[in-house]
């Protein structure tokens, strides 16, 4: 389905009291049960392709044209985003591949740096109607990189999107990435500080690792937009694991077909958990 646009998305899960689900697609199947498990539920998803799977895949086109091909033949609206782009030139080739949203992740640089850098990615997407989330408080655990104990301050991520003019605001909150997990504990309070004092939408990443009561408990305290990545990858394994008992089986559609089955069931319930009402 064409038309499709984070912003819209985003206004209308906020009217709505919603969470947008956004999740990951390393392969072809992620992205074919992600698209099926929302036309499902009847809600729409953002389909994310992350710098790390870009180098799992030597290149960015590949994985991402066939996404937007995905995204385009699907009965529900699909968008396709860039998720933590840590190279300004990943960026650039996104908006030229024609990808409508991308963050750019600078939140381990020093803070004067990560606003500079910030803004020229802004004002280069936004040139080319471009949504642009970015990351203040440094989510836990993407390859030992972020601290887990930092927590984002509402004044200080008022003062950030006020200097950048991003569209979306991911903050560290209390969730880790790459989770197997779901105990994280979520501050509530801090979400709902963080989402009056800031005029964009709020990201959660690290949603794995929360469990389902934390995240509905998250979007009711204003977040919008609801990352997920490990959780899926989990069913996917799971399901190919039993598949793969059978030690006559090779043909890779007969694990990889349950695999995406499963991935379409957990994405639509998800989505109904995150939504619902549709929106």
């Amino acid at each position: 389905m064409t038309g499709a646009s984070m912003a819209d998305l985003a206004r209308r899960a906020a009217d709505a009291g919603a969470g947008i689900g956004a999740f990951n697609v390393i392969q072809l199947e992620h992205a074919e049960g992600i698209v099926t498990g929302a036309e499902q539920a009847g809600r729409p998803v953002v389909l994310q392709v992350s710098e790390n799977t870009v180098a799992y895949h030597g290149a960015l086109a590949p994985i991402a044209n066939a996404c937007l091909t995905i995204a385009r033949q699907a009965s529900t609206e699909v968008v396709v985003h860039l998720d933590h782009a840590l190279r300004l030139d990943l960026v650039r080739e996104a908006i030229d591949l024609g990808i409508p949203s991308v963050m750019y992740d600078a939140s381990a640089m020093p803070h004067e740096e990560n606003i500079a850098a910030t803004q020229s990615v802004v004002s280069a997407a936004h040139a080319a109607a471009v949504w642009v989330e970015a990351e203040l408080g440094e989510v836990g655990g993407k390859d030992g990189v972020h601290a887990p104990g930092v927590r984002t301050r509402p004044g200080e991520a008022a003062a950030y999107v006020s200097a950048t003019g991003v569209d979306a605001l991911a903050v560290a909150v209390g969730s880790s990435h790459a989770m197997l997990t779901r105990d994280a504990e979520l501050d509530d309070d801090l979400i709902a500080q963080i989402a009056a004092a800031v005029p964009v939408p709020l990201v959660l990443h690290g949603s794995s690792g929360v469990p389902d009561e934390g995240l509905r408990r998250a979007v009711a305290h204003g977040m919008r937009k609801i990352n997920v990545a490990t959780q899926l990858n989990k069913v996917m394994a799971a399901a190919v694991r039993e598949a793969l008992a059978d030690p006559a089986l090779v043909d890779p559609r007969k694990y990889l077909g349950p695999g995406r089955a499963a991935v379409s069931a957990e994405v639509a319930r998800l989505l109904t958990l995150l939504a619902p009402s549709p929106y």
